[in-house]
Order: structure tokens, then sequence, then C-alpha cells
């Protein structure tokens, strides 16, 4: 008897046990349990502490409402140019209701891969496969926009949807890689050849701009040479004006001046000038009158004496007469060889000047001397 209400109170608490577990039901965070009283759907247990019906209410699925992300494995996919790619896409989604993604859908993950695999073979067949590889954005957003419109009905949200690859068939690839090397060799020969064409460009600019350059230093040396030229002969000209030299200092320039004329190694015809008879006469009369000239006697501060100035004066034409026997003589042999050849007669030669004579004619003619 003790026996059979031991087992019997053990039932009891059994039972107690079993019915409150049954009563209870914990749903932890971001998840939803879709509950159904014999059969049909009553409530949507949300997380936390939740009681119900022992042996009427039943839990019929347990929703996880965080976001998921799914990979698909690689569809064969055909082109508007006949060509066969694969394509890996990856789909991000969320449940926002749990009572539709139970009822309205037997597997929403199923479907939303058949969904995305017709949606992808629609898109990518009005593509080329240029234009496929190069418009996956274009190609995201009309699949996000299909696969949210059709699963918004079963308590589903596409959030993003994204093609993780795009494999070509390996032919195609060689072909694409040859295309780009043939393509990335023609920019770089273009890039070279504008390079070349440049750096031809800015060395022609360069040396047009240094000839220029150089061409406006020229004419500018030349000009400030002729300019200082210039300035240097009007300087001379204003100092001797200034100067107020006398008609000796003049003839013995001039005296001084002629060996230099004689010497010039072109020289073959030298023709005496008719100044020098009256440069001769001058300076004949400057000596000859020097002690009677008031006006042109040297200052007390010179240093050269009227002999000193009378022997050099003496040495110059004898250097002048020297000059004019030498080119008296080139040219009786220029008469003589010239004769010798044609058989004309010569012009009789004048006889050479002599300095002394000169010298002497100049200093006992009085009125020469009263000339200057």
């Amino acid at each position: 008897m003790d026996v059979a209400i031991a087992v019997l109170f053990a039932a009891v608490a059994l039972l107690v046990v079993i019915t409150f577990a049954k009563a209870v039901r914990i749903v932890p965070q971001q998840r939803q349990d879709v509950v159904e009283r014999l059969g049909k759907y009553k409530r949507t247990l949300q997380p936390g502490l939740n009681l119900l019906v022992p042996f009427i209410d039943a839990v019929r699925t347990k929703v996880d409402m965080r976001e998921q992300v799914v990979s698909f494995p690689p569809q064969p996919v055909i082109t508007s140019d006949n060509l066969v790619v694969s394509i890996d896409t990856v789909l991000y989604f969320k449940v926002v209701d749990s009572a539709k993604a139970t009822y309205e859908i037997s597997n929403f993950l199923q479907a939303i891969e058949q969904l995305t695999v017709t949606t992808l073979r629609n898109v990518i067949g009005s593509l080329d496969l240029e234009r496929a590889l190069t418009s996956r954005e274009e190609i995201n957003r009309h699949l996000s926009g299909v696969l949210d419109e059709t699963t918004g009905r079963w308590g589903i949200k596409v959030t993003r949807v994204e093609i993780k690859a795009i494999e070509p068939p390996p032919s195609i690839r060689d072909s694409m890689e040859k295309q780009m090397r043939a393509e990335r060799d023609r920019r770089a020969a273009i890039l070279n050849a504008e390079g070349q064409k440049q750096s031809q460009i800015l060395t022609a600019e360069g040396q047009k701009q240094a000839a220029v350059l150089r061409a406006d230093g020229d004419r500018q040396a030349r000009i400030l040479e002729a300019e200082g030229q210039a300035k240097a002969i009007r300087t001379v000209f204003d100092a001797i004006h200034q100067a107020n030299p006398s008609q000796k200092v003049l003839a013995y320039q001039y005296l001084q001046a002629l060996p230099q004329i004689a010497n010039g190694q072109a020289s073959k015809i030298w023709v005496v000038p008719a100044e020098l008879t009256k440069a001769l006469e001058g300076l004949g009369g400057a000596l000859g009158g020097l002690a009677g000239m008031a006006g042109d006697a040297p200052a007390p501060e010179a240093s050269r004496t009227a002999s000193d100035v009378e022997r050099e004066a003496a040495e110059a034409a004898q250097a002048a007469a020297a000059a004019a026997q030498e080119v008296h003589d080139q040219v009786r042999a220029a008469e003589a060889q010239v004769t010798s050849s044609s058989g004309a007669k010569g012009l009789p030669a004048p006889e050479p000047v002599s300095p002394a004579s000169l010298l002497d004619e100049t200093s006992t003619d009085p009125d020469r001397t009263e000339r200057y």
C-alpha cells in the first residue's frame, strides 16, 4: 500500500514537472518561435519568458531573426554572344516576419536560390561577355530589386546580392589576356611616341630660345662696342680740339705715321701723298723759327728741349725717306717687269726725296718759315 502511494506521488510530481516545462518557454534574443494551438497558428513568441497552455499549445518552428549570408554554388550562364560563363553569387537576407516565412513558403532558402539563378540568367542573357564583366553593379541592383519584390510576401528581406566571380571559359580567358597584352603594348607605344614628341618639341624650343638669346646678346655686344668706339673717338676728338695743337705737332705726328703706312704687307705700289712736302716744310719752318716764335714756345716744365725735338724730327724724316726709297725701288722693279713683258716704255720715276735736302730747303726759305 505504501509503495503504491509512493509511486502515485512520484507520477503526480513528474506530471507537474512536465506540465510546468511545457507551460514555460524561454526564447533567446534575435529569435522568434511560432506557436500553434491544436494545429492552428496561434501567436509568435518574442524573446524572453513566455507561458503556454500545456498539451494544447506547441512550438512549430524556431526562426532566427539575424541577417544571414548564403553562398550559392557556381551557376553556368549563357551570355548574348553565346559564351558560357560560371557565376558565383552571395546573398544577404534576414527574416522580418517569422509567421510568413513559416507558412508562405516551405523552404525559403531553396526558393531564394532558384529565384536568384533564374533572374541571373535573364540578366546575363541580355548582355555580352565584356559588358557582363564590367557591369557588376548594374547586375547587383537588378537582382536585389527582383528578389526583394518577390521575397517580400514570404516575410524575408533581401538586403544585398553580390556577384563573387564571373569565370569565362579557359580559351576565352587566353584570348582576353592576349587582347589586354596587345592593348597595353599599344598604349605603351603611344605613350613612348608622345614622350619623344614632347621631348623633341621642348628641345627645339630650347634651341630656338637659345639662338634668339645668343643673337640678342651678339647684337647688344656689337651695339655696346660701337657705342664704346664712338665714345672713344668723340673723347679723342674733343681732347684734340681742347688742346689746340700747333702745326709743328701735327707735322711731327704725320712723320711718325709714315713708316707704319709703308710697312704694309700687301702694299705693292706706295703713292707718296702730296701733303708730305707740306708737312716737311711745316716741320722745317717750325724748326727754323723755333727760337723766334713765342706763341709756340714749350712750357717751362717740359722735359724735352728743342734739340731733342729736332733730332726726333730728323729721325722720323729719315725713316720716311727710307720707306719712300723702298717703295720707289719696288715701283721701278714693277715698271721694268711690265716693260720687259709688254714692250711699252715706262714713265720716268721721280727722284727720291732726301730728308736732309727737304730740311735744308725749308730752313733756307724765309717765306716758308714766316708762314708757320
